[in-house]
Formats: C-alpha cells, structure tokens, sequence
C-alpha cells in the first residue's frame, strides 16, 4: 500500500511538472533555463516511477 501511494504521489509531480513546463512555453518569451531545468527533474522523477513499478 505505501509503495501504491509513492507511486501516485510520483506521477502527480511529473504531471504537475509537465504542466508547468507547457505553460512556460506558452509564455511570449519562455525562460528555456527554467524549462530545461523543469525537463531535467521531470526525468528523474519518471526514472524513480519505473524504479518503484520494478521493484
């Protein structure tokens, strides 16, 4: 139960992350630090999503 509730926990920042990384580009002028920045940690976080599915 507690690895499901990581889990979703997980997906919900990469969501949330995915999110913001669309309305940054949306923007007349995007900031493309804080959107590879923002790419950068959406990435780690689905590697630790396929870890926790693996283990």
């Amino acid at each position: 139960m507690a690895v499901e509730s990581h889990l979703l926990e997980l997906q919900n920042k990469h969501l949330k992350i995915d999110q913001e990384i669309k309305q940054e580009m949306k923007s007349p002028l995007p900031d493309t630090l804080r959107i590879s920045m923002l790419k950068r940690k959406k990435l780690q976080i689905k590697d630790q999503i396929i870890a926790t599915k693996s283990a």
